[in-house]
C-alpha cells in the first residue's frame, strides 16, 4: 500500500494502518479459559488491570419446534448436546470489524456463519459447529463412536468408516473416536469436537442451519487428534476442557450474532444429556495463605481475589478451623484443594511480593552431607571417568523381548503405559541399554567406544528386587597399526575393574574368581565372576555372547562388567571422610629398603592363578608388600596337565632389618600357603 508523502518518517506504521495492540499469552495446559478473551480479561481485572466489563447474553425465543432432533449413543464420549436450527438466513462475506477482528489474531474470514463460530471460539473459549440443513440426511443427527463401515463386517476386524473433513482430508474413525452422524446414524458428518465433515459444510448458497453447541469428553478428544494427527481450534479446546456450563449460553450469543449478521428465525433449543458436575465446594482456612505462601494478607483481600477469579466464598463461624467455603467456578477444574487455592491469590497479588526470608543456617553433618552409598557412587563415577570412559544416563526401561535376554521380562515388570513401544519392561540389566548406545555410537563413526552408568536393575516387583549396578561397557575396535595389536581388551578390562573395585573399598584380596558359571548372556569361554563365598556374587565381567549383541543389532566383540553395588560390603577399619572406599589417610612408607624373592610352584593347569597370589598375599600381611606373577611355564620339565606359575613376592621390612632366620620363616610361610592351595615348589 502506498503511504501519502506528507506523512513524516517516523510516525508509527500500526496507527496509519488501523491496527490495534496485539497481545500474545502463553497458555497452560490446566488453564483452558484462557482460551478465550474473556477468560483472559478476568484474570487482568483481578490483578488490577483494567475493569472486567460484564455482558449479559439475552434469551432468543424460538419461534417453531426444531425440525431437527439428536440422539445421544455415546453419552460417555459427549454428555450433553445443544442446537437449534435457524431458516432464512442469509450467508456471505462478513463485516469489516469482524474480518478486522479475526485477521487481528491470525485467522482468515471465511463467511459470516463460520466467522461467528471462530469469534466466539476466541472471544469466550467455547467452540461451536454450524451444518448447512439441506445437506442433511434426515431430520436426526447421532452422537455415537466410531464403526465398521456397511459391507465389510465380513472382513475379520472389519474396514473403518471414513470421513472426508472441512480440510479437504479423509479420516478413519476407530471405535474410540466420538462421530457426529446423519441418516439414521449411518453417515459420517464429523469427528465431535475435531472438526466437521466436508459434506455439511456450510457456503454462500446455504439459508437454513443448524447450529451445535456440545461438551465433548476431554481425554477422548485429545486422542481422536493425536491419533489422526488434526490440530484444530476446537480440538486445542475440547481436549483441555471447555467450560460445560458454557453449552447454553454459547448458543445463545450465536444465535443473537448469526440474527444480526444473517437475518433469519430461530427455533427453540433441542437440549439433550446432562453437562458433567460442577468442581465440589471445600473447606478453607484463610490463614493457610501465610502459612503457606508466606504472604501477610487480610481475609478481606484473599476473599476478594478469589470472587473476582469467579471462586464463590461462603464464610462461615471463626471458630471453626477452616472457616470458610470455597466452591471453584466451572472453568477451573484443575483446582482441587486448598493449595491450589493459595496458588491464585500468590499469583493475583504477584510473587514479587513474597517476603525475603533467609534459610536458617544448618550446621553441616558431621559425617558429611553424602551418605556412604551416595558417596560410593560418587567416587565409583570419579573412578571411571578418570580411567577414561564415558558416563550414560539411559533409561530404566527396555523392551520386553531385549529383557528376556538378560534373565527379566515377566509380566510383573512389564508397563501398562510405556513412554514408547520399545521401552515396556522394567530392566533386568544394565548392560541392554549400554550396548544399544555403543551400537548408536558405531553407526555413527565412533565405535572404539568406553561407555557407563549407574543406576537401577529390577529383578522383580518388590522393594528388595531393586539393585543399584555399575556397569561399564568396551567395544575394542582399535585401529590397524604397524606394530600390531595393543594389550588384550579382556585383561585391559579387568585391571579397569580392579582399579575400581579397590576405589570404593571392596575387599579385592578376599574375591574369589569363577569362571563357566556366569549366566546365558556372557560368552561361556570368555568371562568370569568374582564373589565373596558361593552366594554373593558381586561382579560378572567378560566378554557378550554374540547371540546377544546379534539380537541387539550390534557388531562385537563387546567386553563389559556389571558390579552389584548392594553386594559389595563395608570397608572395614577406618573410612574416608566422605564415606566412600578405601581411606585417604597418609602414604604408610618405610625408610627400610625393600627386598624380593621369587618363587615358582607347579600346580594343576585348572587352578586359577589367582588363588596362588592371594595365598602368598596372606602368608603374612604386615611384611608382604605385592604379589606379581611374572611368568607362567607349560612344556618340557612340567607334567601334562599342569604348569609353572613363577611368583615375585616383594617384601617390605617395617621397623628393622630382617635377618636372613626372619627372610627363611617368611619364605616358608609363602611355600605353606601356597601348598594348600595344591601348589607344589618346583626344583631349581
Amino acid at each position: 500500500q502506498e503511504l501519502p508523502p506528507e506523512i513524516p518518517v517516523g510516525t508509527p506504521v500500526a496507527g496509519l494502518f488501523g491496527a490495534e495492540p496485539v497481545i500474545d499469552f502463553e497458555v497452560t495446559p490446566n488453564r483452558p479459559d484462557w482460551l478465550g478473551v474473556a477468560g483472559i480479561a478476568r484474570d487482568l481485572a483481578a490483578a488490577s488491570v483494567g475493569k472486567l466489563k460484564h455482558f449479559d447474553i439475552a434469551v432468543v425465543r424460538g419461534a417453531f419446534p426444531s425440525p431437527i432432533t439428536v440422539r445421544l449413543d455415546a453419552p460417555q464420549m459427549c454428555p450433553v448436546f445443544a442446537g437449534r436450527v435457524i431458516r432464512g438466513v442469509k450467508n456471505g462475506p462478513s463485516p469489516a470489524w469482524l474480518q478486522k477482528r479475526l485477521t487481528a489474531i491470525g485467522l482468515r474470514s471465511i463467511n459470516r456463519l463460520v466467522d461467528v463460530t471462530n469469534l466466539i471460539a476466541y472471544d469466550r473459549a467455547r467452540p461451536l459447529h454450524v451444518y448447512d440443513v439441506a445437506k442433511l440426511v434426515g431430520t436426526e443427527i447421532v452422537v455415537r463412536g466410531g464403526q465398521v463401515s456397511a459391507g465389510t463386517a465380513h472382513i475379520e476386524g472389519g474396514e473403518p468408516e471414513h470421513l472426508i473433513a472441512l480440510d479437504g482430508k479423509t479420516y478413519a474413525a476407530s471405535a474410540t473416536d466420538c462421530v457426529i452422524a446423519d441418516a439414521g446414524g449411518e453417515r459420517p458428518i464429523g469427528l465431535g469436537g475435531v472438526m466437521g465433515g466436508e459434506s455439511t459444510g456450510c457456503d454462500e448458497t446455504t439459508t437454513d442451519v443448524f447450529v451445535e453447541s456440545a461438551w465433548f469428553d476431554p481425554l477422548v478428544v485429545a486422542q481422536t487428534g493425536r491419533a489422526l494427527g488434526i490440530h484444530s481450534d476446537a480440538q486445542y479446546r475440547f481436549a483441555r476442557g471447555v467450560d460445560p456450563v458454557s453449552v447454553t449460553p454459547g448458543l445463545e450469543l450465536a444465535t443473537r450474532l448469526i440474527l444480526d449478521l444473517c437475518g433469519g428465525e430461530p427455533s427453540e433449543i433441542v437440549f439433550v444429556g446432562e453437562p458433567p458436575a460442577s468442581p465440589a465446594p471445600f473447606a478453607f482456612d484463610p490463614a493457610y495463605v501465610k502459612r503457606l505462601s508466606g504472604m501477610d494478607l487480610a481475609d478481606d483481600r484473599i476473599g476478594t481475589i478469589l470472587g473476582q477469579l469467579g471462586f464463590k466464598v461462603t464464610a462461615g463461624p471463626a471458630d471453626q478451623a477452616e472457616p470458610w467455603t470455597v466452591t471453584p467456578p466451572s472453568w477451573r477444574r484443575d483446582v482441587e484443594g486448598r493449595a491450589d487455592l493459595v496458588e491464585e491469590v500468590a499469583r493475583i497479588e504477584g510473587f514479587d511480593s513474597l517476603p525475603d526470608t533467609p534459610l536458617p543456617q544448618v550446621a553441616r553433618p558431621a559425617g558429611g552431607v553424602l551418605n556412604p552409598r551416595q558417596a560410593r557412587v560418587r567416587t565409583a563415577r570419579r573412578a571411571l571417568a578418570a580411567l577414561g570412559y564415558a558416563e550414560a544416563v539411559t533409561w530404566s526401561f527396555t523392551k520386553q523381548s531385549t529383557a528376556v535376554l538378560f534373565g527379566g521380562g515377566d509380566d510383573r515388570l512389564v508397563l501398562e503405559n510405556p513412554i514408547a513401544a520399545d521401552l515396556d519392561c522394567m530392566r533386568p540389566s544394565a548392560l541392554p541399554n549400554l550396548i544399544q548406545a555403543a551400537a548408536r555410537n558405531a553407526a555413527r563413526g565412533f565405535a572404539d567406544a568406553a561407555l557407563f552408568e549407574i543406576g537401577p536393575i529390577y529383578l522383580g516387583d518388590g522393594p528388595a528386587d531393586q539393585r543399584t549396578v555399575i556397569t561399564a561397557l568396551v567395544a575394542p575396535h582399535a585401529a590397524r597399526h604397524w606394530a600390531g595389536a595393543g594389550e588384550n581388551a579382556l585383561f585391559a578390562l579387568k585391571a579397569d575393574l580392579t582399579t575400581l573395585l579397590e576405589e570404593i573399598g571392596a575387599p579385592v584380596a578376599s574375591l574369589q574368581l569363577t569362571q563357566g558359571q556366569n549366566r546365558d548372556w556372557w560368552h561361556p569361554g570368555r568371562s568370569a565372576r568374582l564373589q565373596l563365598g558361593p552366594k554373593n556374587v558381586m561382579v560378572e565381567f567378560g566378554e557378550l555372547h554374540p547371540r546377544v549383541l546379534k539380537a541387539l543389532d550390534a557388531d562385537g566383540p563387546i567386553l563389559a562388567f556389571e558390579i552389584v553395588l548392594d553386594n559389595v560390603p563395608e570397608p572395614r577399619g577406618q573410612k574416608s571422610k566422605n564415606g566412600g572406599g578405601k581411606a585417604r589417610g597418609s602414604a604408610d612408607l618405610s625408610a627400610l629398603m625393600p627386598l624380593t624373592r621369587d618363587f615358582a610352584f607347579v600346580v594343576e593347569d585348572a587352578k586359577p592363578v589367582g588363588d596362588l597370589v592371594r595365598a602368598a598375599t596372606g602368608a603374612d600381611k604386615a611384611l608382604i608388600a605385592e604379589v606379581r606373577v611374572f611368568d607362567v611355564y607349560r612344556g618340557k620339565g612340567v607334567d601334562d596337565g599342569f604348569k609353572s606359575v613363577a611368583l615375585e613376592v616383594v617384601i617390605q621390612p617395617r621397623d628393622a632389618t630382617l635377618t636372613e632366620a626372619e627372610i627363611e620363616a617368611l619364605t616358608a610361610k609363602v611355600v605353606a600357603a601356597v601348598e594348600k592351595q595344591g601348589g607344589k615348589l618346583r626344583a631349581a
